[in-house]
Parts: C-alpha cells; structure tokens; sequence
C-alpha cells in the first residue's frame, strides 16, 4: 500500500480541482510560496492549515480525515452509523422526509449508493428482483441495472445507462472510491461497440420510463443532501425523491389505492425502512 505525505495529497487535491498554486494560496488567504513549501515537504503545516486548505479544495470529510493522519493529527470527523444514537435526529429526519414523499417513491442511499432507507411506495418494485439482490446492503444502482433487478422493466435504459454513467463519473472525480470505481466499471464501463459512450440531450429533465403493473410509468428525480455536516456519515447521505412525469403516472401513484398497497411487501430488513 502506498503512503502519501500531507504535501503529497494536497497536491493531488490540487490537481484534481484543476487549481495552481497560486489560485489555492489566493482562495485560503496564504503565499504561494507556502503552499510549495508544503506540498514539497519543506514545511509541516499545522492541523488547521490542513483544514484550511481542504475547506478550499472542497476535500470530503472522510479525506479530511485521511490529510490530518498523513500530517500527523488526529482525525476530526466521526464516522457513526446511521443507528446511531447521536445521529437520531438526522435519521429522524430522513424518514420524515421519505415519509411525506409519499404516495411516491423515495430512497436514500450512501456514497456507494447502498440504500439505507427508503418509503413505502418503493416496496411494490421489490415484488419481481431476484432474492440475491434484496441481500443487504441493498446497491441501488445493482438493483436498478442489474437484469435481475428494475432492468428489465426500464423502457428507456440506454439513456438511464448515460445520465447514471455520468452521474458516478462526476462522484468519483470530487471523491475517489476503489468499490464506487468497482461498481462503474461492472455495470456502467461503455462498450465502444454498442453506442453506449453517446450522451443524452434533454431540455429539461430526462425521465426514467418503467413498464411496470401493466402500466407505463415516467418517473424524474431530485437529489437531497445535508448542508454542512460535520459527521463523515451525513455528509455521505443523499435522499433522492422520484415524481411522477405525467398524469397517468401520478393516477398510478396516488390512487384508489396507493402503490404500496397493490402487492405484499417483501422483507425489508436493511431498507431501514420506518
């Protein structure tokens, strides 16, 4: 295994965010010649030098953590599971806003899109996956490209393929991940021979669309996450909200009996379901 020094990884941050020297000395308010100093090893730089620098770097807490023990400093930021007790009222209000998402689906998923929780409108799509992909942790992005998961049923999976190619591109190039790079190159690598590596245009939003229950449903989603967290856990929760497209998809949803209730519930032990 490899170990960098402090200097080392601010500069790889550095070069990542595209960033000179002296544009990341401007933006934390030190010489440039300092930030050489540092990233050369000639200069040990203080526990909140390192911050500073990461804060404008846009570092994840998980990596701030990772520059401090290379500097030699102790870690800043915890690492608590979701359980937690410390995290309850941050849990609380992920279910409540799963909750209040209802009739229509709702998941939050972590940095390697593993689903921590998710609403009840979701259950019904459960009823047709394999087994094997239900096993905790639940991979979101297994389950929805997997032939064995929601596959099957996405009308327009080329283009879902594109928009989530992209979407994991632009995660691993803020925030490296071995398993996340793993999971892109398993369900996600383009394949030059099939138009794969195409993009998808849209003036506003693409729409997922399921042929599901006899139905075609159009499905569009937003992305929630916490502001300024502190805790390397929160920080790597999204919450992401599906609506319905059109009409006939909101019917589907809202009524006379909501999706949730149309077919029985598989176990959703490791949903974190509320």
């Amino acid at each position: 295994m490899t170990v960098h020094t402090v200097g080392e990884l601010l500069r790889q941050w550095r070069h990542r965010r595209r960033l000179s020297q002296l544009d990341l000395a401007i933006a934390a308010d030190v010489s440039a010649r300092h930030v050489s100093l540092v990233e050369t090893g000639k200069s040990h730089p203080s526990a909140e030098m390192v911050l500073r620098l990461a804060d404008q770097l846009e570092v994840p807490l998980r990596e701030r953590n990772r520059l401090l023990l290379a500097a030699g400093f102790a870690p800043r930021y915890a690492e608590r599971p979701l359980e937690d007790g410390a995290l309850s009222a941050a849990r609380d209000a992920v279910a409540r806003v799963l909750r209040a998402h209802e009739p229509y689906p709702a998941v939050a998923f972590d940095r390697r899109w593993n689903i921590v929780m998710a609403n009840r409108a979701l259950e019904p799509f459960f009823a047709g996956v394999d087994p094997d992909l239900l096993r905790p942790p639940i991979n979101l992005l297994r389950l929805g490209l997997d032939p064995r998961g929601f596959a099957p049923w996405v009308v327009n999976l080329a283009d879902v393929r594109v928009v989530f190619r992209s979407r994991i591109r632009r995660q691993l190039a803020v925030a490296p991940d071995a398993e996340l790079t793993a999971l892109y190159e398993e369900l996600l690598e383009p394949d030059p021979g099939d138009g794969s590596g195409r993009s998808v245009e849209s003036d506003v939003v693409l729409p997922m669309i399921l042929r599901f229950d006899g139905r075609e449903l159009r499905l569009f989603s937003t992305i929630t996450t916490f502001g300024t967290p502190m805790d390397i856990t929160l920080e790597e929760v999204a919450i992401e909200l599906y609506y319905p497209g059109d009409a006939q998809s909101a019917a589907y949803f809202e009524g006379p009996t909501t999706a949730s209730e149309r077919q029985p519930a598989p176990d959703r032990r490791g949903l974190g379901g509320h």
